[in-house]
C-alpha cells in the first residue's frame, strides 16, 4: 500500500468518529453526485433487515424518482421500459430475484443493505453469488465505466482541449475543468474515473459527437455488450429518463473495460496533477486559477487492500452504487452493488465483506456467467419457446433456497415473450456487433 494511501486512512479513521454533518456536502442540486464517504452508521429504531427482493420489484423499472430530474424534455415523452428477456441473460440461475449462490458456498453475508448485488470472477466470468442481479436501478456515476469503454475506442488521448463554460456549469460532481483551460484528453479520461467528473464527461461527449450521440453510443455499446437492463440518458450518470442498469450488466461493462490497459492503470492512481485555468478576462479582478492535486475518490481502494481500483456513485434517487475489482493471491474478482445505504455499515465495508465472501467461494461453484452475448445465443440455440419461460428448479440449477416454483412469487424473472423472432434478430445483430468491435 502507498504511503499517501496510508496517510488517507489515517484522516479518514479519524473523521469517522466525527458526525455525519462533519463531512457531508449539502446538495446545491437535487440529484447531487458524490463519492460514498465512510463514517457513522445510520442509527434507526427497528432493527437492520436485508431488503426482500424476492417478488422482483424491480423487474422492468427502477422504483420511483426521488425528483423531477427523471422528466423528459419539453417535447418529448418518457421512453417505454426496456424488454425483459424471456430468459435471463447470463443462465437460468441468475432468474432469481431473491439471493442466490451455489450449493457448496458458504452463506452470503446479511448485513448488506445493496437492493441489488453480485460478486464474480473477473477472469473466468463465472458468477459466484448474487442478489437480484437484474433488478433495474439507477446506476449513477457507475456508468461512467460506460462512457469510457466508448471513449477509450474513439477519442486521442494524447490531443489537447480547451475547457468551456458549459463544462464548468455542469450539474453534480466536477473534477475542476474552467474554461479557457488546457487539458489532455488523458487528464480528462483520469478525472473521469478518480473524481467523477461530470465536467470531463461532457468534455468527452463534446468529442463523440454531443451529448445525445454519446447517449446513443453508449446505449448501443451496451447491447453489444449483451447489457440489456442498461438504457443511458445522460453521459455522466446524472439521473434522466428510462436511466437504468444492473448489478448483472455493471459488471459485465466493468470487466470489458478492465480489459484496456489504460483503464485499469488509471483505476489505481491515487492521485494525479490536474491543471488550472485563467483568469477570465472579460471579470474584473478575476485570477488565473492554480493547478492542483486531484485524488481518488474510490473509499474501498483506500480501505481494503485487495483493491484493485472501481468506481463508485450516488445520487439522491440511485443512492450508493459501486462496481470494481480486489485480487488476491492471484484470483480477481468483480463486485457490484446497487441501491445501497451507509447501514448498519458504511457502504466501503458492506462492498470488502462481499469480497471477503467472494474469496471464499470455491472456485466453479458457479450460478452463472458474465459472458452474456454467449449465454444469449446458448438459450436461442435451444429454441426455447417465446411464451411464459416456466420457472427453473433449484435442483437443476444447484441454488441455494430459491422460492417455489409452484409459488406465484418465484422470484424468477420471465416475460411473454411477444416479438421473439425480433429478439432474436436483435441478438444476432449485437453478436455480430461485438465481434467486430473485438477485431478492430
Amino acid at each position: 500500500m502507498h504511503t499517501s494511501r496510508k496517510v488517507r486512512i489515517a484522516a479518514i479513521a479519524v473523521a469517522g468518529s466525527l458526525a455525519t454533518a462533519s463531512f457531508a456536502i449539502t446538495p446545491a442540486a437535487a440529484q447531487l453526485q458524490e463519492p460514498e464517504i465512510p463514517g457513522p452508521t445510520t442509527t434507526s429504531a427497528a432493527p437492520f433487515t436485508t431488503p426482500d427482493t424476492s417478488d422482483c420489484p424491480a423487474r422492468q423499472t427502477p422504483p420511483p424518482p426521488t425528483d423531477t430530474s427523471e422528466e423528459p424534455r419539453a417535447g418529448e415523452s418518457a421512453p417505454e421500459p426496456l424488454p425483459v428477456p424471456d430468459q435471463p441473460v447470463g443462465g437460468p440461475g441468475l432468474g432469481y430475484c431473491g439471493l442466490a449462490h451455489a450449493d457448496d458456498a458458504p452463506d452470503a453475508p446479511s448485513e448488506i443493505s445493496a437492493e441489488s448485488w453480485l460478486i464474480a470472477d473477473l477472469d473466468t466470468g463465472e458468477v459466484l453469488a448474487a442478489k437480484d442481479p437484474h433488478g433495474r436501478h439507477r446506476p449513477a456515476s457507475t456508468i461512467k465505466t460506460l462512457l469510457a469503454l466508448v471513449a477509450f475506442g474513439e477519442i486521442d488521448l494524447g490531443r489537447t482541449i480547451v475547457g468551456t463554460q458549459e463544462d464548468a456549469n455542469i450539474e453534480g460532481s466536477r473534477a475542476g475543468i474552467g474554461p479557457g483551460g488546457v487539458y489532455t484528453n488523458e487528464i480528462l479520461m483520469q478525472a473521469l474515473v478518480l473524481s467523477s467528473g461530470n465536467d470531463a464527461a461532457n468534455a468527452i461527449a463534446q468529442q463523440l459527437g454531443g451529448v445525445d450521440e454519446t447517449i446513443r453510443k453508449m446505449n448501443e455499446y451496451a447491447a453489444e455488450l449483451g447489457a440489456l437492463d442498461t438504457r443511458t440518458a445522460t453521459p455522466s450518470g446524472l439521473d434522466g429518463p428510462g436511466m437504468s442498469s444492473s448489478a448483472y450488466d455493471l459488471a459485465v461493462i466493468f470487466r470489458a473495460a478492465m480489459q484496456i490497459p489504460e483503464f485499469a492503470a488509471y483505476l489505481q492512481l491515487d492521485q494525479i496533477d490536474f491543471p488550472g485555468y485563467p483568469a477570465d478576462p472579460e471579470l474584473p479582478g478575476d485570477v488565473d486559477r492554480p493547478g492542483f492535486a486531484m485524488g481518488n475518490d474510490n473509499v474501498v481502494n483506500w480501505m481494503y487492500p485487495d483493491s484493485i481500483g472501481g468506481k463508485n456513485g450516488y445520487t439522491n434517487a440511485a443512492r450508493h452504487t459501486y462496481v470494481g475489482a480486489a485480487e488476491r493471491d492471484g484470483r480477481r474478482l468483480v463486485v457490484s452493488v446497487l441501491k445501497a445505504e451507509n447501514e448498519p455499515h458504511p457502504v466501503w465495508k458492506q462492498i470488502a465483506d462481499l469480497f471477503d465472501y467472494g474469496f471464499r467461494v470455491p472456485e466453479g461453484a458457479s450460478i452463472g456467467t458474465l459472458d452474456a452475448i454467449a449465454s444469449i445465443m446458448e438459450a436461442q440455440s435451444r429454441d426455447e419457446s417465446p411464451a411464459l419461460s416456466p420457472p427453473v428448479s433449484a435442483a437443476d440449477d444447484g441454488l441455494t433456497s430459491p422460492p417455489s416454483p409452484s409459488s406465484p412469487e418465484t422470484g424468477q424473472r420471465v416475460l411473454i415473450g411477444a416479438g421473439g423472432a425480433a429478439l432474436i434478430a436483435l441478438m444476432l445483430y449485437v453478436a455480430i456487433r461485438a465481434g467486430r468491435r473485438r477485431n478492430r
